[in-house]
């Protein structure tokens, strides 16, 4: 059984899931700052200091706080705010992961598209005997 979870943990699928899952977390922490603190501030910024995380509708009248975590505390309250804040910076992250898978695609496109190195004479002619003789 140990032989059977060895191969298993081995095989190339496996290992890549997991360089692709390390890979994936800290590109994610990488993207995650740059929305927090490079992008996310330009906006605030550009719409006057707006911040979207303390929007909320009390959904009780025993909601009288000003700020979201003390109106959380008072009672019910729809924090639409911070849905936006969170949609707002999903939308980032997309469009940064497409910027990247794009440019990885034009990589690999130039790559493909390179011509193949030109083969000497005597491998053409080992080509060609070879050829002949599967005929």
């Amino acid at each position: 059984m140990l032989k059977e979870f060895r191969e298993f943990a081995m095989k190339g699928n496996v290992v890549d899931l997991a360089v692709g899952v390390i890979i994936g977390a800290a590109f994610g922490a990488i993207v995650t700052s740059l929305v927090g603190d490079i992008i996310m501030p330009i906006i605030g910024a550009a719409t006057g200091g707006l911040d979207f995380s303390n929007y909320f509708a009390p959904l009780s009248k025993a909601v009288t706080a000003t700020n979201l975590a003390d109106a959380k505390k008072q009672g019910a309250v729809l924090a639409y705010g911070s849905f936006l804040t969170l949609t707002i910076n999903f939308i980032i992250v997309a469009f940064v992961l497409f910027l990247v898978i794009r440019a990885m695609n034009t990589l690999k496109r130039k790559e493909e598209a390179a011509p193949a190195p030109k083969l000497s004479a005597e491998v053409e002619l080992l080509t060609e005997i070879r050829d002949l003789l599967k005929k």
